[in-house]
């Protein structure tokens, strides 16, 4: 084995990504929803009709058709409409909040006018843990179901996911909450291999074949001794030339995206496992518990046995509330 890993899956794995999906909904014309900035991802799968998305950030607005798929993958406030005025009435927004309902019971929401199917949900990341490959991502990531670099797969999804939420039955909740997960492994791993200047820059980092192997090599030997000459040499750079192209694309240097990915591994070893201080600083490349003790301070701001203890009381507290009254 040469030591590469799957960046994607070694990322989602940490970050812990939950799903959880509204609903979905019919939407006559003439109408538009506002939502407000909020901490989780947010996506939108039109299972039919067209619609039109403006995200705070960016200046032109997204025109989605049927089968588009198109994330907000930092929670940046956005309004969806029908697309038929230029400026919106206030009596044709429907309240954000009403995006909550249940796949087994479609609402239609709106005017009488043309109706767009949509299938609504989000993505929640755990507290606390971030990747420079995904803090790069732009305000919005479209995936039209008819751009040639959009895989097949992604599009199967896509009408798994209508087909099941157009006639739900036992279990479809479950269902759905998978695919939803399914849809955005399959989204990042199409924008992965996307190479246009226009990709996110944590995206394009994992598309380059140099770039993208330096990463394979840190995340999946994470305890050795790495050093830019090393990995430069390892993907067959010169050191100057992959230094640059490293931050150009990630975001940050080599050595500060390594040390930042130690501590968070780190911090979910210490939350998710009873391996000692010593073991957790061997496995993140620290031969001293000293110089790691010191880092995962600098990094979480708190020292690794304090983060431990805060961490079990969380646990206990959730686990006391979870515990039925006698």
């Amino acid at each position: 084995m040469d030591g590469h890993t799957d960046v994607i899956s070694d990322v989602l794995e940490t970050m812990h990504f939950t799903t959880q999906l509204f609903g979905r909904f019919e939407l006559g014309a003439p109408w538009a929803i506002r939502v407000p900035q909020k901490e989780t991802s947010s996506f939108y799968v039109l299972a039919r009709g067209s619609l039109r998305l403006k995200v705070e950030g960016l200046d032109t607005p997204i025109l989605l058709s049927a089968g588009d798929v198109v994330l907000v993958p930092h929670g940046a406030a956005h309004v969806l409409d029908d697309g038929s005025r230029r400026t919106l009435a206030p009596r044709d927004l429907i309240p954000s909040e009403q995006l909550r309902g249940s796949v087994l019971t479609p609402r239609r929401l709106g005017g009488e006018g043309p109706a767009s199917t949509l299938v609504v949900g989000c993505f929640r990341f755990s507290a606390g843990v971030r990747s420079p490959l995904f803090t790069a991502f732009p305000p919005a990531i479209h995936l039209p179901a008819h751009e040639p670099g959009v895989a097949p797969w992604l599009a199967a999804t896509v009408q798994l996911i209508v087909a099941e939420s157009s006639a739900p039955g036992p279990g479809s909740a479950i269902v759905l909450g998978r695919l939803a997960d399914v849809l955005l492994v399959q989204a990042l791993r199409t924008r992965a291999a996307a190479t246009g200047p226009d990709e996110a820059a944590g995206l394009r980092a994992l598309a380059d074949p140099q770039i993208g192997a330096a990463l394979g090599l840190m995340h999946g030997r994470l305890a050795e001794p790495w050093t830019v000459e090393r990995l430069a040499a390892a993907v067959g750079q010169s050191r100057s030339g992959f230094a640059a192209r490293f931050h150009a694309l990630v975001g940050e240097p080599p050595l500060q995206y390594l040390a930042r990915w130690r501590m968070t591994k780190a911090a979910q070893w210490l939350r998710e496992t009873d391996d000692s201080l010593p073991e957790i600083a061997e496995r993140v490349g620290y031969v001293s518990a000293v110089a790691f003790n010191k880092a995962f301070k600098r990094w979480h701001g708190v020292g690794p046995g304090g983060f431990r203890r805060a961490r079990g009381e969380v646990r206990a507290e959730e686990a006391a509330l979870s515990t039925p009254s006698p």
